[in-house]
């Protein structure tokens, strides 16, 4: 026979306070549930129906509605932790911190042990403790670069109108240059995945010479357009634009590339000249991110040139141009999910 569900009832005083922890903005959430429990087991619900309203398991119904019966409201606030207090205080932590956060002298960053002798009286475990609970990374950095392009946002917003929304019959590309791929070859082949165990490459690897890979992204419909050279250079370039201007023979072109030189030599100037139906937009100084492009060049690395292994140039550039061919037979444009809110960094 099933145990009968403790019964609840409440005075006035203690169902009004029970409503005001429930709407108050500021309850924390584990007592607003606490509430609703003992509120739904004043009006006679079992504790199966509280379980499935509140999406709460078994044992925490029974326990709050038991606990509510012996202490009342008293008893839905947490219970004391058992456990050892804590030995040093906050003076002790908040020092930890503010130390952590400067550098030691003639050196980047502290390890544990060196600011646990530094503090004084606490181990490493502590400090490792203090820094865990105040996410302070004293090992980690990172990188970034601001851009001084004066531009910057009149650049930027173009390029994202030109991603959201382009001009009528123009063809928006994403040109890039991946240069100084290697044709690495490997002196023992790879031992494939198995269960278990992943792929294992050779540490040692042979030089075949390099490749640089010119591409253009079609951003409105995801296709690649690519061709490998020996050399790099506004010479390349130039025959890249060319091989683009006939694949796109009728359409305005709008191109979108960062500020390599070779892309501003007086040669490629002349030819864009030239070809009014082709339009140039920079990124900004220090924000090739913009470019789309750049999301493709890190598929093809994972997928194709990381873990490759190339027996000649000529190896590298048939399996690069391969992988365009099989991109393109399922290409779809990247999903742009800028809002037009201001960028966080």
């Amino acid at each position: 026979m099933a145990r009968k569900a403790t019964e609840i009832q409440l005075t006035e005083g203690e169902r009004r306070e029970l409503k005001n922890i429930v709407r108050r903005g500021t309850s924390q959430q584990r007592m607003v549930l606490r509430a609703q429990i003992i509120l739904l087991a004043a009006l006679g619900h079992r504790n199966d129906s509280i379980m499935k309203e509140l999406k709460l398991s078994k044992p925490m119904v029974v326990k709050w509605r038991k606990r509510f019966a012996q202490q009342r409201i008293a008893g839905l606030q947490d219970a004391p932790r058992s456990g050892k207090p804590r030995v040093y205080g906050p003076e002790v932590r908040i020092r930890i911190a503010a130390e952590a956060c400067k550098p030691p002298p003639g050196q980047t960053h502290w390890s544990t042990r060196e600011l646990a002798k530094h503090v004084g009286q606490v181990s490493h475990a502590t400090v490792h403790r203090v820094l865990k609970a105040e996410k302070i990374k004293p090992h980690l950095y990172k990188m970034w670069k601001e851009s001084s392009d004066p531009d910057f946002d009149t650049k930027m917003m173009t390029i994202v109108g030109l991603y959201l929304d382009p001009p009528e019959n123009a063809i928006v590309l994403s040109i890039d240059e991946k240069t100084a791929i290697q044709a690495r070859g490997r002196p023992h082949p790879n031992k494939p995945v198995q269960p278990g165990q992943v792929e294992k490459i050779s540490h040692e690897y042979i030089r075949h010479g390099t490749q640089s890979l010119i591409a253009a992204l079609a951003v409105h419909s995801g296709t690649v357009t690519g061709q490998c050279f020996d050399r790099h250079s506004h010479k390349e370039f130039l025959i890249f634009l060319k091989h683009l201007a006939k694949r796109y023979p009728q359409s305005e072109l709008r191109l979108i590339m960062d500020n390599l030189s070779m892309h501003k030599h007086h040669k490629v100037q002349s030819w864009l000249k030239r070809h009014k139906r082709v339009h140039v937009h920079f990124t900004p100084t220090y924000a090739s991110w913009l470019n789309q492009i750049e999301l493709w060049f890190s598929i093809l690395a994972r997928k194709v040139i990381s873990r490759g292994v190339f027996s000649c140039q000529q190896e590298l550039v048939d399996k690069i141009m391969g992988f365009i061919k099989r991109y393109n037979e399922q290409a779809k444009p990247f999903r742009w999910t800028y809002t037009g809110d201001p960028l966080t960094i």
